[in-house]
């Protein structure tokens, strides 16, 4: 259908030319074919294109459909440069662009952002007051917003346009036409073959209509009742305006905005009102007259204002002073100073404050005011709040409700539901028993008392026999406020009873006393026996109220079975009584000792008696082996500081170990799955320290103690230290003194052969040298490089492979070196620093000696 319309509109152009150069058609015929463009003139080129753009035509669809209808190529082609030398194909060059136009922008942007960056900067150097309500929303040092307006909103109806402001002219419908011009400083926008067109001043609903009206003549389609035509006209780029923003404000001054920009976004370039400003009655003027007066109060507190009123350029924004201030103090959400207007009453300050806390006393407010020279106060009670007027200088203080309760009691102690319950009209002390669900089976019902408030504030107790009033013998007590009803327990009276069992059992500790509790029911509780109790001899202690002097307790001897069966004889234990199950006397866990070394089959063995020695551990290790150097044999014994392990430990760690095991194994039978949940309840949660014992302490302290109190004494405690032994001795002559009897944890380390000399200490080149039979000591202090020039030569030891220690002596003056042996260290100690003789010391020597021969020759004298 469009395609048969320009077909027809361009029959019609035909025929125009047909009217504007008869002679061309006469000369040639209809035929479009005929037409030369050269015998055309420029006025008769300029009407076929004004002519085909009002046919909705472009230049580029104008030449096309001629090439279709016949035209030569060669005469296009000449009407096309005809038509780009007259410049005619600019407006439908730009139509055809339309819907490729860029996003509207802002004209000198890099202006406004200056301006906004600058005042962002200086009004951070000026404090601001935050006790002010809305002195931050304009300006927070901390923060570094933009309150720029949108460019992407919609065209406001009452855009005021002015020079600068792009303008799009868009004609559609029967006829196309797309236009764009900028307002001139005259204010007028020019359209291509139609002139200028005064829009300035004008809001863009008003310059639609006055543009309309002009385009009209040529486009008679945008006319009628029924048009066909239609016209949109939007702005393009904004242009800047000038607004200058005076008064009472952080940064005064004509600032560049964009003409988008509201009262809000140049009060936010301006950083808002300072500390001495209104923020109540912001003035808007314009032409020298107010145009708007802005309350921002109206924003902070209904999210309403008319902070967007629409700037123009020259407009002046101008911030008085404030006009009057108020304080509002505590129980309120927002506690701050508020600018009130003459009309307000205490009801509004108290919405800008944000309405009461839940705490706050809304009956009765407090207001300080000046009068005259001085301050008085005033009530103001609730039904008041919406006629009380405020003044400056008010002082609005809100108070907080009594932290007192007007009908609390409390009850405490033996009864099911402890705690505060409401105060009724005539309760009774058996009603709120009653609320609190009752007494407890041990409740001491020969008392209670009741803890009472007078009114001064001072307190009574008040006693009563509970028993009697709950029974009815004695009238019901009547209860007040703040009354605190206190009913013990019978264990409050008297002393918490329990008993206690020590020794051979699983957990031994103190348990709660039950009467008719045997020593089997206290051993039970205990976990049970160990393996190691001695069930035949069971000890009681038990406390004695009135003894003769020296009597501590009464000793009970008891037994009981081995599984703990029934004993119609059972002693039945009173409270405080001590249960202590001792240990068997031949109970002895397996001890282990081992073998190092070169014996025939060395490892771990168990004592098999109390009274093994050494030799017998070589027996049962199959004896020394052909390259055994048994006088090196030494013997690793633990020391007393030894963190032994006890029994019950030990115990412990191998129980532990075979729940483990237990846990590993997916097909546990049933008796091993009872067994697993067993070693789960008797096993502690936390593994506790065997710890040393109470000798192996004292002594760690006494040797602490000598250390401390000797300078350059120190002592160094261990766990284990080598014992020298001669096994060949022990060997020979097996049960003799040197053969010692075995400890738990012994270890015998027999070595190979050695066949070195260690040498250590003050010599000239401590190493370690090869052995020679025979050879003496001094041959190995000279193989070393000799003595040193400190060596403290009386001092030289000799350390033996198997740990025994022999020094150096001297008889008549002649020192007696020690031998030396396979595997054996040569320590030389040192004498030390030497230490200067002094002047000092000097002069004091010989003052000494020549005093004493002074007083000798008095004696030869007399």
């Amino acid at each position: 259908m469009i395609l048969f319309k320009r077909i027809r509109y361009f029959f019609a152009l035909l025929c125009a030319l047909a009217l504007v150069q008869p002679l061309v058609l006469a000369q040639q015929s209809s035929d479009i074919t005929s037409i030369k463009v050269d015998e055309l003139s420029d006025d008769q080129i300029e009407e076929l294109v004004k002519r085909a753009q009002e046919a909705g035509l472009s230049t580029a669809d104008f030449l096309q459909m001629a090439q279709m209808r016949g035209m030569p190529s060669a005469e296009v082609e000449k009407l096309r440069n005809r038509i780009e030398t007259l410049n005619l194909g600019a407006g439908s060059s730009r139509s055809s662009n339309v819907s490729r136009r860029e996003p509207r922008t802002q004209v000198d942007l890099n202006d406004i952002t200056r301006g906004l960056t600058q005042t962002q900067e200086l009004t951070e150097e000026q404090p601001a007051n935050n006790q002010i309500f809305g002195s931050n929303l304009f300006f927070q040092k901390n923060r570094r917003l933009s309150f720029e307006p949108s460019l992407n909103q919609a065209t406001p109806k009452n855009y005021i346009l002015g020079p600068g402001d792009l303008v799009y002219v868009d004609i559609f419908g029967q006829s196309e036409k797309y236009y764009e011009a900028t307002v001139n400083p005259d204010g007028f926008v020019l359209l291509d073959n139609i002139g200028p067109v005064s829009v300035s001043g004008k809001t863009i609903e008003e310059a639609t209509g006055i543009i309309k009206n002009r385009v009209a003549r040529f486009y008679p389609g945008l006319q009628g009742t029924n048009p066909n035509t239609f016209i949109q006209v939007t702005l393009g780029n904004v242009r800047t305006i000038k607004v200058h923003i005076l008064g009472e404000v952080r940064l005064p001054g004509t600032f560049t905005l964009s003409a988008f920009s509201t009262v809000f976004n140049a009060l936010y370039a301006a950083g808002g009102p300072n500390d001495n400003g209104t923020l109540r009655a912001i003035k808007l003027m314009r032409n020298n007259k107010p145009v708007a007066e802005i309350d921002v109060y109206d924003l902070l507190i209904n999210g309403t204002a008319n902070l967007d009123v629409q700037l123009q350029d020259q407009d002046v924004l101008l911030i008085q002073p404030f006009l009057a201030r108020v304080k509002v103090m505590g129980e309120v959400k927002r506690p701050l100073t508020f600018e009130v207007k003459g009309e307000d009453t205490l009801d509004e300050v108290l919405k800008y404050a944000g309405g009461f806390t839940d705490l706050a006393f809304k009956d009765r407010i407090s207001i300080s005011r000046i009068t005259g020279n001085q301050r008085s106060v005033s009530d103001v009670f609730q039904n008041q709040f919406g006629m009380f007027i405020l003044k400056g200088g008010d002082e609005i203080q809100v108070g907080r409700i009594l932290n007192r309760y007007a009908n609390r009691v409390q009850i405490k102690g033996a009864v099911f539901r402890q705690g505060t319950f409401a105060l009724t009209e005539g309760m009774t002390l058996s009603q709120l028993i009653k609320n609190a669900d009752g007494l407890k089976g041990d409740a001491y019902t020969q008392r209670a008392s009741i803890l009472r408030t007078k009114e001064d504030l001072s307190s009574e107790v008040i006693e009563v026999n509970l028993k009697a009033i709950l029974d009815g013998s004695q009238p019901d007590l009547v209860l007040k406020r703040e009354d605190v009803v206190r009913i013990s327990s019978i264990y409050d009276v008297q002393n918490e009873r329990y008993v206690q069992i020590l020794g051979e059992v699983k957990r031994p500790g103190t348990y709660p006393y039950s009467e008719g509790m045997t020593p089997e029911e206290l051993i039970l509780l205990a976990g049970g026996l160990q393996e190691s109790a001695n069930t035949g001899e069971i000890e009681i202690a038990r406390r004695l109220e009135d003894s003769d002097l020296g009597t501590l307790a009464d000793i009970l001897d008891t037994r009981v079975n081995p599984d703990l069966s029934f004993n119609p004889d059972a002693i039945l234990l009173k409270p405080f009584d001590q249960v202590i199950v001792r240990k068997r006397a031949n109970f002895n866990m397996q001890r282990l000792v081992s073998v190092e070394g070169q014996v025939n089959s060395p490892g771990i063995f168990a004592i098999q008696t109390s009274v093994d020695r050494i030799s017998d551990l070589v027996k049962r290790s199959g004896g020394l082996n052909q390259f055994a150097y048994a006088k090196g044999a030494t013997l690793i014994r633990r020391t007393e500081f030894f963190n032994t392990e006890s029994e019950q430990i030990r115990r412990q760690r191998n129980l532990e170990a075979l729940r483990l095991r237990l846990i590993e194994d997916p097909n546990n039978s049933e008796a091993q799955e009872e067994l697993l949940q067993r070693l789960f309840r008797d096993l502690p949660k936390e593994k506790k320290n065997s710890g040393d014992s109470i000798a192996t302490n004292a002594k760690r302290e006494s040797l602490d103690q000598i250390a401390a109190e000797t300078p350059g004494f120190n002592v160094k405690i261990k766990e284990s230290e080598a014992v020298a032994i001669n096994l060949e001795k022990i060997l020979a002559n097996p049960g003799s003194e040197e053969d010692l009897i075995l400890e738990e944890g012994d270890i015998l380390n027999v070595p190979k052969l050695l066949q070195t000399v260690r040498m250590r200490g003050d010599v000239v080149y401590p190493t370690t040298l090869r052995h020679e039979q025979g050879r003496g000591l001094k041959y190995y202090i000279n193989g070393s490089g000799g003595f040193e020039r400190r060596a403290n030569r009386k001092q030289t030891y000799v350390v033996y492979a198997n740990g025994a220690v022999k020094r150096t002596r001297s008889i008549l003056g002649v020192k007696a070196f020690p031998p030396v042996e396979p595997g054996a260290e040569v320590i030389v100690p040192t004498k030390g620093p030497r230490i200067p003789l002094r002047l000092g010391d000097v002069v004091g020597v010989t003052t000494g000696l020549a005093t004493l021969a002074l007083v000798l020759s008095q004696i030869n004298w007399q």
